[in-house]
């Protein structure tokens, strides 16, 4: 059994496996590279019994969305560490070795990640988890790299490793002992934020998290879903709601939503302003589905109360990024 499990999560991603699946096999003799299907309709498995027949599959038999898909997939796994890896990352030679080695030397860690790079702009940062995750006051994620819609250009200026609230779910490595234990990922948030909610998890009962940037990655990015999706906005919009229930502080939680209430109203007219009135309308979706849903994440609120032991996370931002943006 090999230390490592790369495992891959695929639904109708052939041309993004055709192009970057050889790569993560050839650059990653120390893992077993699987790839884990959600019912794909296309000819992905097809393709991979015949171009790649040394990578394992995982077939499910229906889409399970991104979070319930790798619970499925990693039952089947063994491994001492599992590297959550979208079907649309480059990777380079050598770009295991920095996050297993990190990982080796700091038990006290859970989960890290690499330097996220634009594989089309391969000199920009990327959106999605850039050198790293972090929330504002008001539950609104952001990366070293990236603060709202703008991402920076990579100069080296987050070269150091730094502990973080959240490692992107594009490229994530995680010991299988800590995954499980913290529940693995929230099923019922279906894509989007599932992440930054496992690993909220992990840093408040006192578990690492960290970005290490000697390991650089390139993201694609939107493989799934564009950015001005109306169902990716809805999904993000209802998933941060439910993030926020989860995982915030009593002393937190009324002041924050009470805040929200009235910023998510203001992201739904600037949607309306810009004409986009798909998601315009799924923000109210959201909120409407976030409030329906509510009740059956009570429970796993009080257990992730009763289990925090770290009261004031450092990675969690005291300000509004709106307004203040953050000095790293």
């Amino acid at each position: 059994m090999k230390r490592i499990a790369v495992v891959i999560l695929n639904w109708n991603g052939l041309d993004m496996m055709r192009r970057f699946l050889p790569g993560v096999v050839e650059h990653s003799p120390e893992a077993e590279v699987v790839v884990a299907d959600n019912a794909s309709t296309d000819d992905s498995l097809a393709w991979l019994n015949r171009e790649m027949p040394t990578v394992r599959c995982v077939v499910l038999d229906k889409n399970y969305g991104f979070a319930e898909g790798y619970n499925r997939a990693l039952r089947s796994v063994q491994a001492e560490f599992y590297v959550l890896l979208n079907s649309d990352v480059e990777v380079p030679e050598g770009w295991l070795q920095p996050l297993l080695a990190y990982m080796d030397e700091h038990s006290e860690v859970a989960a890290c990640a690499p330097k996220l790079r634009c594989q089309w702009a391969p000199e920009m940062l990327e959106y999605a988890g850039a050198c790293g995750g972090y929330i504002d006051w008001l539950g609104y994620p952001f990366c070293r790299g990236r603060v709202g819609g703008k991402t920076e250009r990579d100069n080296g200026q987050y070269d150091t490793v730094a502990p973080v609230l959240w490692a992107s779910g594009a490229a994530l490595m995680v010991r299988a002992q800590d995954f499980w234990a913290a529940g693995g990922l929230d099923a019922r948030f279906f894509a989007h934020q599932e992440e930054i909610d496992l690993c909220w998890r992990l840093r408040s009962r006192g578990r690492g998290v960290v970005c290490i940037p000697q390991s650089v990655v390139y993201h694609v990015g939107g493989g799934t879903l564009p950015k001005e999706n109306p169902r990716k906005t809805y999904l993000n919009f209802r998933n941060n709601l439910l993030l926020l229930y989860k995982n915030l502080p009593e002393e937190r939680l009324l002041p924050v939503l009470r805040r929200r209430y009235w910023l998510d109203r203001l992201a739904a007219l600037f949607f309306l302003l810009k004409g986009e009135w798909g998601s315009f309308k799924a923000v109210f979706r959201a909120r409407r589905d976030y409030k329906r849903m509510r009740p059956d994440f009570e429970k796993d609120r009080r257990e992730n109360l009763r289990l925090t032991t770290v009261s004031q996370i450092p990675e969690i931002y005291e300000k509004c990024i709106l307004i203040h943006k953050p000095k790293f």
